[in-house]
């Protein structure tokens, strides 16, 4: 039998080599920037087009290249970050494997142009999948400049996988801050399709970090430093006030690279118990600088995990810091003894007891009873009529559907229907329950307004019919450059929803008006938090409109603990069972369930 085992062609083997290291064309950025600082430039230049589908260009100011190093950085395994195995122990670079270049060069038409300080010429290499088409000396400016045109053009199957423009600008963007936040003394710029995105002066990380998300970060830092044995710690934290309800600007740095850590997040976390509510994410800038010889970064190609040799006392050193520099800065509660606290309020509410005697303050007055029903009507005043449930047969089945897509016009369970005139009523501020005629409905209040009002917005952008209420004090929202980018890109699927807005300076947005059926008065929180949620669902590759019509939901609909009377308990049903599909929230949660009557009596049997 004749050998089978045979040795891959180069260009074959970096192109598989590519698969690991050039996932998207975020990979690819990551990787240049880095080279980039390990040759120790001052600043950096990112242009992108096209999210860097059909062209991505860093430009440094580095150290720069000879010809045979120029040569030699596009072969596989070939680096100067190490040397012997030992050295894999002591790494401070960014880059140590030698992969990236000869990666990025297998699936790509690449252009490098590099000179050294004390050469008066340069060289200029262009090579296409790995195959090099010109190699000659030229004229260059003191680093290196390197340009990835058609990313994937040769591998048709990995460029049908890339999403759309936005969400690969996305992790572009991501992993652009997460390198200007490591390097703050590092000046850098962001070009993306001919327009100035960031302007990054080199400075102190504080500087940074405001530049880079928003002048509103300025006035919620705080510091946080611990120096300690066998890891010291710096950074900021965000006060528990500005805690967001999606995890946001969130990061760790090891040595100055980034890590994800789910392990030292929970550190951070249990740091602001009892300071932030559930469901609330802080921001935080953290570095953690290590002996290198403690920590093991070769675990994964995009070097975004790494070990420590002692996790448990990285936590815990982690955790202390944390709560430290917030008790510091005097954010965490602290009591006051010079008060009795309990008698202040005894002698308060005797004091109003003994002025009403009709002991309104315990009561539920008729004002605001009605002002809630006000709210309620409004809130479904142009939401599509409610379905007709009087032809329908008891014998049908009850059988539910389990697709959830907001396309599907899938009726609720006809047996859900409640009965009318039985009781209805609250439990924990969370369930309503009322009988059906198989047993007991329980509705999640949450889940279900979040699916009428998903299938509301959704057609208001459809047919582009939202109604805006023009506010008599517009308010400005600041926006970091990323952010800013975004809202301008969805400009119109944004008034279509009825809201009112238009650029108002470098990277602010001015809200001159809200969806009219909005009960929030408050613009800026309501317009902030569907930009956090959208961002937070990118993701999930939602189509944009499904994912703006999810964001406003979550970020509209009724909350856990919200008080609701009967007739806003009948209306939230009735609408319920009137969407297309009632059976789940925009995200797969269940909206109700049905407890059968026989179920209950087995319980007692």
């Amino acid at each position: 039998m004749s050998d089978i085992i045979k040795l891959l062609p180069d260009s074959l083997a970096n192109q598989i080599a590519a698969g690991e290291v050039v996932q998207r064309p975020a990979s690819a950025v990551k990787e240049l920037l880095e080279n980039a600082i390990d040759a120790e430039a001052t600043f950096i230049k990112l242009i992108v087009k096209e999210a860097g589908k059909t062209f991505m260009q860093v430009i440094d100011n580095g150290k720069g290249m000879s010809e045979t190093d120029a040569r030699m950085s596009l072969e596989r395994h070939a680096t100067s970050k190490i040397s012997k195995s030992e050295d894999l122990f002591s790494i401070r670079t960014m880059g140590f494997r030698g992969e990236a270049l000869a990666s990025i060069a297998a699936v790509s038409q690449m252009e490098l142009k590099t000179r050294q300080a004390d050469q008066e010429l340069g060289s200029v290499i262009v090579i296409e999948a790995s195959e090099i088409k010109k190699q000659e000396p030229a004229a260059a400016e003191k680093g290196t400049s390197i340009t990835v045109k058609n990313l994937f053009y040769n591998v048709p199957a990995r460029r049908n996988f890339l999403k759309s423009n936005g969400v690969e600008m996305k992790h572009i963007v991501d992993e652009f801050q997460r390198i200007a936040l490591a390097y703050p003394e590092v000046g850098f710029s962001l070009h993306q399709n001919d327009m100035e995105t960031y302007s990054l002066p080199p400075g102190k990380l504080s500087q940074r970090i405001v530049h880079l998300f928003g002048k509103n970060y300025k006035e919620q830092l705080v510091a946080c430093e611990e120096q300690l044995e066998p890891l010291s710690i710096q950074g900021y934290v965000g006060k528990p006030e500005f805690a967001k309800k999606t995890r946001g600007e969130q990061f760790f740095f090891v040595n100055n690279r980034f890590i994800k850590s789910n392990y030292l997040n929970h550190a951070v976390t249990k740091a602001f118990e009892g300071l932030i509510g559930e469901g609330s994410f802080p921001f935080y800038v953290l570095f953690i600088s290590i002996d290198p010889k403690h920590i093991d970064i070769n675990v994964h190609p995009t070097k975004t995990e790494i070990k420590f040799d002692d996790e448990r006392t990285a936590y815990a050193i982690v955790r202390a810091a944390v709560r430290q520099s917030l008790a510091t800065h005097n954010i965490t509660p602290t009591l006051d003894f010079s008060a009795d606290i309990n008698l202040t309020q005894k002698i308060h509410i005797n004091r109003e007891t003994i002025q009403d005697k009709n002991y309104s303050q315990f009561r539920n007055t008729d004002t605001r009873q009605q002002s809630n029903k006000d709210n309620w009507e409004s809130l479904f005043d142009e939401t599509p009529g409610r379905a007709d449930f009087s032809g329908i047969r008891e014998e049908e089945s009850s059988e539910m559907t389990l697709t959830f897509g907001s396309g599907m016009n899938n009726d609720a369970d006809v047996e859900a229907k409640p009965e009318k005139g039985k009781p209805i009523f609250q439990l924990h501020h969370r369930y309503i329950i009322t009988q059906v005629k198989s047993g007991m409905l329980i509705v999640d209040q949450q889940a279900a307004h979040e699916r009428i009002l998903f299938e509301k917005y959704l057609l208001y952008l459809e047919h582009q019919s939202g109604v805006s209420q023009q506010s008599l004090f517009p308010q400005a929202v600041s926006l970091n450059p990323s952010d800013f980018s975004l809202v301008m890109e969805m400009e119109e699927e944004i008034n279509s929803l009825g809201f009112i807005i238009e650029p108002f300076g470098k990277s602010d947005i001015l809200i001159k008006g809200l969806p009219a059926d909005l009960t929030s008065t408050n613009e800026k929180e309501v317009f902030e938090g569907l930009v956090d949620q959208f961002k937070k669902n990118v993701e999930l590759s939602l189509p944009k409109k499904e994912n703006l019509a999810r964001s406003l939901a979550k970020r509209t609909g009724l909350k856990i603990g919200s008080r609701l009377n009967e007739e806003e308990m009948e209306v939230l049903i009735d609408q319920l069972f009137a969407c297309k599909n009632a059976n789940y929230a925009p995200n797969g949660r269940k909206t109700f369930h049905i407890l059968e009557t026989l179920t209950i009596e087995n319980y007692f049997n």
